[in-house]
């Protein structure tokens, strides 16, 4: 039986050169935007209620006369009428 060297070649660590991670460049720090999350605009719009949602897309079906916005609108429509159990 022969044996194989392939057991006996240890991996070399890597403690020199330049740290990597992003693609071949060296690690940066973050820039100091350090107040994620917050907005400077006054006035936000409230978020729309599932039903109130349904009454502009009847109504964008109607008026539309694009086949791809008719098609996402039905199946928005559909969708929610089999959530709500009123899809026959």
């Amino acid at each position: 039986m022969m044996t194989s060297n392939l057991s006996k070649i240890k991996p070399k660590l890597r403690t020199t050169g330049s740290i990597t991670g992003n693609f071949g460049r060296q690690k940066v720090k973050a820039g100091n935007n350090t107040n994620l999350g917050y907005t400077d605009k006054k006035v936000i719009s409230p978020v729309v209620r599932k039903s109130e949602y349904i009454t502009r897309l009847y109504k964008a079906f109607d008026t539309t006369t694009d086949p791809k916005l008719k098609k996402f609108i039905y199946t928005e429509i559909r969708n929610y009428l089999i959530q709500t159990n009123q899809w026959k």
